[in-house]
């Protein structure tokens, strides 16, 4: 223990008063800084009671498990010595059930640790709660720190990474007069921080109540195999009389991934930190040019595409051959996989790619789909990030079942965000082009874009060719024998694709071009830059 640990120095109000040795590898006599008539005694021995040196029983604990401590994941994130860490001495506000001393050595910064730091240069606030003080709770204190930081972060605008495992609200608080507490500025603030910055919260381990809120209310969550995330953990769920269940049965981390609550999972904490420093990256202002980025050979995307366009296939090698070499941040891939969404660098610009995945439901936009694509349009419109959209849909999915889905109100939706989108949005017609589905890809229209190009191979239309075929002859067809109307169906719908191609509705000025795909991160990147 350190010898500054004892009961014997903590007397109020300067409880570590009049002792000589600071730190625990010093042997000899304290220079001039460190005398007893500076003060700064007490203050670099206060400051050690909140490292994890001062707690190796409980750090060993953690590590025993598999998990790091809040300041290692806070170190490892930012740069060296570049934090200036918030309210490091605060306590535990609860004085009048527990002596100063255990505060000051179980409560440090009140569970709360955070501060503004730089990561790659780049300035941020970051905030942890640290699950070796009372599981992570939030103290009063504690929010008042949180407060504090968000405040800071808003008026400085700056991107937060938040570390959110814990266990809600703390009920143990005496020191503040409380009936509700609903009056804690937390959530607002935090809500509010979106408007003018980037959130992006990192959940491992147990995350409920008031944490799981915070992280739910961050623009992109990134979670660990560990982790739970719900709205309330078990004793809230025994206290609401909804029986008893293990903290591990509430919201774990595969079932928050599918349903789409978790943007990224990743499988540590280390690589979780490390997918937020390349998130932070995306968002940095371009610090290079095209002389310092790696691209994929362009003339592999005349060959990539399967060549019956009725087969499918993946498109995000697509998109990484089209986007700088390891810059590919893909998004809530478990949820919604008929449609990809990623954050990522062309040509060493930040964008937002949307794409229709044909290997999924053949990429018809559904419900959650149409949710998954508007949540992303008004991300990127948040960070000011432009949006590179790569269409490949028959439409929107059809049919009483995907109505029941709620299909109306999501498919609107999806249209309305694309119409209030200002940022650059760039689209390039894959394959097919078919209907409000298509319109909805490019932000309500082909000329919605600053730049809608196609590829070769491409058709455009207003609803899926052999559909149309069936619905505007449906009454001739009705009247021939069935190898007769088959045989009509596919003359017809091959003379339709014809009509639907790529070169046709450029020809009628439909959309601004049809290009060779060798060429489109070229025409991307141009279009990129003079858009600013």
């Amino acid at each position: 223990m350190h010898p500054l640990c004892d009961r014997e120095h903590f007397a109020a109000p300067f409880p570590l008063s009049g002792v000589i040795r600071i730190m625990p590898d010093r042997d000899h006599e304290p220079d001039e800084l460190t005398s007893p008539a500076t003060g700064l005694e007490e203050i670099l021995a206060r400051r050690y009671l909140t490292t994890d040196a001062a707690r190796p029983d409980t750090v060993a604990r953690r590590h025993t498990v598999g998990r790091r401590t809040a300041r290692e994941n806070i170190a490892h994130l930012v740069d060296d010595g570049s934090l200036i860490e918030y309210g490091q001495f605060a306590t535990a506000a609860q004085e009048q059930r527990t002596e100063l001393v255990d505060l000051v050595t179980r409560t440090p910064a009140d569970g709360l640790i955070g501060g503004t730091a730089t990561v790659d240069g780049r300035a941020c606030v970051v905030m942890s709660y640290d699950w070796m003080v009372m599981a992570g709770t939030q103290g009063m204190r504690g929010h008042h720190k949180t407060d504090r930081l968000i405040d800071v972060a808003t008026r400085l605008r700056l991107p937060a990474v938040f570390f959110t495992e814990g266990g809600g609200g703390r009920p143990g608080d005496t020191d503040y007069p409380v009936v509700s507490a609903l009056d804690v500025g937390s959530f607002r603030m935090w809500g509010a921080l979106g408007e003018v910055a980037p959130r992006i919260a990192v959940v491992s381990g147990r995350c409920f109540a008031g944490n799981a809120v915070l992280a739910g209310s961050a623009d992109l969550r990134i979670a660990t195999p560990d982790a739970n995330l719900g709205m309330a953990g078990p004793a809230m769920i025994a206290g609401g009389g909804l029986g008893q269940v293990a903290a591990e049965e509430i919201g774990p981390a595969d079932e928050q991934a599918a349903n789409g609550v978790i943007d990224i999972l990743v499988d540590d904490e280390t690589e979780a930190v490390e997918v937020t420093r390349r998130l932070l990256a995306v968002l940095a202002p371009t610090a290079f040019g095209a002389d310092h980025v790696e691209a994929a050979d362009q003339t592999s995307l005349r060959e990539i595409m399967p060549a019956n366009d009725r087969e499918a296939f993946d498109v995000r090698p697509l998109a990484e051959t089209l986007l700088d070499v390891g810059s590919v941040i893909w998004l809530r891939e478990r949820w919604a996989p008929e449609l990809v969404t990623a954050l990522a660098r062309i040509d060493g610009m930040p964008v937002g790619v949307i794409a229709n995945q044909s290997s999924h439901l053949a990429g018809a936009l559904t419900s959650d789909a149409a949710t998954k694509a508007a949540d992303f349009l008004e991300l990127c419109e948040r960070w000011a990030i432009p949006i590179l959209s790569l269409v490949d849909t028959p439409g929107f999915m059809v049919g009483p079942e995907a109505e029941r889905t709620g299909l109306v109100r999501n498919a609107s939706r999806m249209v309305n965000a694309g119409s209030r989108f200002t940022r650059p949005l760039i689209g390039v017609v894959l394959r097919r082009g078919y209907g409000l589905g298509a319109q909805a890809m490019l932000g309500g229209d082909t000329h919605r874009p600053i730049l809608t190009v196609a590829w070769p191979q491409a058709h455009l239309g207003p609803m899926g060719l052999e559909g149309a075929v069936r619905l505007s002859m449906a009454k001739h067809l009705a009247t021939l024998p069935e190898d007769e109307r088959e045989e009509l169906v596919r003359t017809s719908t091959d003379a339709m694709r014809e009509h639907a191609k790529a070169l046709n509705a450029a020809r009628v000025f439909e959309i601004d071009d049809v290009i060779d795909p060798a060429d489109t991160r070229r025409v991307v990147v141009g279009m990129l830059r003079r858009a600013g």
